[in-house]
C-alpha cells in the first residue's frame, strides 16, 4: 500500500517588507511598500498594515499611494534579500532533501516518511517555523497537507505567522466554504464565468459535473474537477532536477515601446544566466514568453548551437526571438518572460568539449565570472550590460 504523502508549503510573510522592518525597527507597525516609485513603479510587497488599505503585490505604486497616502516607500537591497533567502533555504535543507523553491520566499518540502524520525507533522512544522525565525528573525507561514495544492492553500489561510494542517478528516470542512479564487489558476475571468453559473465557492464548484466543467474550460475543467476535491498528484521536484530556469514580469501598465520591453528581457536574461552558473547547469534552448494587453500569450523558442550558461549567448538567442516577433508587428506588452531549458549539468557529456577552445567564448565566461563575483559581494545588477538599442532606430 502506498504511503500517504506529507507535503509542507512554507511562505515567508510579506518577505521584502519584513526585511525592511527587521533592518529598521522604526518601521514596525507602519504601512510599508516595497517597489519602484517611478511612473511605471510596481509594488513588489506590501506590509500587512498597507494591505488593510487594499495595497497588494503587482499593483501600480501610484495607485497604492492613492489608496494609502501615508505609506512609506522603502528600498531593500537585492543583496540583503538574497542573503536572507539563502538563509531560509539552508534551514529547509536541514528538514528535507526534497525542497522545491517556487520563489525567493516560498517552497514545498516533501516530508513523507519522516514521522517516525521527526515526529507529528504539526510539531515538525512548528519546529520549522521556529528555526526560520531563530535563524533570520523573520516569520513564515506553513501549510501541511497530503499534496501540493492543499499545502499551498493551507499556508495562506491563517497568515501571518500561520500553521494550518489539512487532513482527509477536515478536507471537506476546509475546502467547501472557500471562494473559488483560492484555487490555483482561477483568476478574475474564470471566476466571472463560474459566477454566471452560480458558482462562488469551492463547495459549489465541487457540485458541478466534470463534463460541464470541461465544456466551459476545456482541459482545465478536468483539473478544476480534481482540485475542487483536493486531488493533486504532482511530485515535489527539487530545484536541481528542474527542467528549466526562468523569470517573467507583469507590468502595471502595458509597455508600448519595443526597446523598453527589450531592456527588461535583457535584465531577466542576466538573472537566468547567473542562476544557471550558480547551479552548475547549462541550457540547450531558450523560450521567450510575451503576453499582450488583451491577455493573449505567445511563445517563441529556439535551440542553442551548444548547451550554454553564458549570458551573451543566452541573450543573443532571446533577443533574436524577440526582435523577429517585434518586426512582424509589435503590440503593447503586458508581460515578458524568458526560460532556459531543457537543462543539463555543466560538463555532463552532452556536448563534447572542443579541441581548440574559442577565445571569444572563454572571454565571455571570464566576464560572467567577474560579474557574478561582484553581484555576490555587492548585490544583483551592481554591474550589468548596457540596455540594447532599438534595431528599428
Amino acid at each position: 500500500m502506498e504511503q500517504p504523502r506529507t507535503i509542507f508549503h512554507l511562505d515567508m510573510d510579506a518577505f521584502f517588507a519584513s526585511i525592511a522592518v527587521l533592518d529598521d525597527p522604526s518601521l514596525a507597525g507602519k504601512a510599508v511598500l516595497i517597489g519602484g516609485t517611478g511612473p511605471r513603479g510596481v509594488v513588489s510587497t506590501a506590509s500587512y498594515e498597507a494591505r488593510q488599505y487594499g495595497c497588494r503585490s503587482a499593483m501600480p505604486m501610484a495607485q497604492a499611494l492613492r489608496q494609502c497616502p501615508h505609506a512609506l516607500c522603502v528600498d531593500v537591497p537585492g543583496a540583503r534579500i538574497r542573503e536572507l533567502s539563502q538563509a531560509v533555504f539552508a534551514v529547509l535543507d536541514t528538514f528535507s532533501p526534497l525542497v522545491q523553491p517556487l520563489s525567493v520566499d516560498e517552497a514545498f518540502l516533501d516530508m513523507t516518511g519522516t514521522q517516525r524520525l521527526m515526529g507529528e507533522p504539526r510539531v515538525v512544522a512548528q519546529r520549522l517555523k521556529d528555526a526560520v525565525r531563530d535563524t533570520t528573525g523573520l516569520v513564515a507561514s506553513v501549510g501541511v497537507a497530503p499534496n501540493k495544492f492543499l499545502a499551498k492553500l493551507a499556508s495562506d489561510l491563517e497568515k501571518p505567522d500561520g500553521l494550518t494542517v489539512i487532513t482527509p478528516d477536515n478536507l471537506d470542512a476546509t475546502l467547501t466554504p472557500l471562494p473559488v479564487g483560492k484555487i490555483w489558476g482561477v483568476g478574475p475571468k474564470a471566476q466571472a464565468v463560474l459566477s454566471r453559473h452560480g458558482i462562488q465557492t469551492i463547495g459549489e464548484l465541487k457540485a458541478m459535473g466534470q463534463a460541464q466543467l470541461t465544456e466551459h474550460f476545456g482541459d482545465r475543467g478536468t483539473q478544476l474537477f480534481a482540485l475542487a476535491r483536493g486531488i493533486d498528484d504532482r511530485p515535489v521536484v527539487p530545484d536541481r532536477t528542474a527542467k528549466s530556469i526562468g523569470h517573467e514580469q507583469t507590468f502595471g501598465e502595458n509597455l508600448t515601446r519595443a526597446q523598453d520591453v527589450r531592456a527588461v528581457l535583457l535584465e531577466q536574461t542576466e538573472r537566468v544566466g547567473e542562476r544557471l552558473r550558480r547551479q552548475g547547469r547549462t541550457a540547450r534552448g531558450i523560450t521567450v514568453k510575451i503576453r499582450f494587453g488583451d491577455f493573449q500569450t505567445v511563445t517563441r523558442s529556439c535551440t542553442l548551437d551548444r548547451p550554454s550558461h553564458t549570458t551573451d549567448e543566452l541573450w543573443a538567442a532571446a533577443r533574436g526571438l524577440f526582435d523577429r516577433w517585434a518586426a512582424s508587428g509589435f503590440r503593447s506588452v503586458r508581460l515578458i518572460g524568458i526560460s532556459a531549458g531543457p537543462l543539463a549539468s555543466e560538463g555532463d557529456g552532452h556536448a563534447q568539449a572542443p579541441l581548440f577552445p574559442d577565445p571569444q567564448h572563454e572571454r565571455r565566461r571570464a566576464l560572467d565570472a567577474a560579474v557574478d563575483r561582484i553581484a555576490q559581494r555587492f548585490g544583483p545588477r551592481t554591474v550589468h550590460r548596457a540596455g540594447p538599442a532599438d534595431p528599428s532606430g
